[in-house]
């Protein structure tokens, strides 16, 4: 009997951690992260937003301060244009993958904004990898992986199942 009640306890555990696991490299922990990056980026909180950047592509901006310069120089640059970040929002996030040793999986995001006299409306894509490290989601904009150089770069080898679709943007005038 203590055999079995230490076998038991063992298989519960077992079972616990693996739940756990499981829990954070799922759709709704890439939803969590997404929804927390976008949030980040319209605060223009750019440490956030570098924490969910998929490391290679922070190491090809020069590192975390670099990117932080950038981003802010960037975005600054862009203010003073008149540009406007009205909305960023996740809205969907597909099946969760296993391939190539990597959760993945794509977060559809609809972005609205102003400039010049135009709203511009954008659907975009990014590719999630689950960071099992740090036990959170980082992202790279899908469309980037269409630049055989930069995907070469950040995403060696890459071969996925995930159909992402294109983005899509429209303009209106205001």
């Amino acid at each position: 009997m203590n055999k079995l009640f230490k076998t038991l306890v063992i298989l519960l555990m077992i079972s616990g951690i693996s739940y756990a696991q499981t829990t954070e490299a799922s759709k709704e922990g890439a939803l969590r992260d997404a929804k927390t990056t976008s949030e980040a980026t319209l605060k223009m909180d750019f440490e956030t937003v570098l924490k969910y950047t998929y490391p290679p592509v922070l190491g090809l901006m020069g590192g975390k301060e670099k990117a932080i310069e950038l981003l802010t120089t960037t975005f600054n640059t862009m203010k003073e244009q008149g540009f406007v970040f009205e909305k960023a929002d996740v809205l969907n996030v597909s099946d969760v993958v296993f391939e190539q040793d990597q959760y993945r999986c794509y977060v559809e995001g609809y972005n609205q904004m102003t400039m010049s006299g135009m709203r511009i409306k954008s659907k975009s894509y990014l590719l999630g990898i689950y960071n099992a490290e740090n036990k959170i989601w980082n992202f790279i904009e899908a469309k980037q992986l269409k630049n055989p150089a930069l995907k070469d770069m950040v995403l060696p080898d890459f071969i996925t199942a995930l159909e992402i679709p294109d983005d899509e943007t429209t303009t209106e005038q205001l």
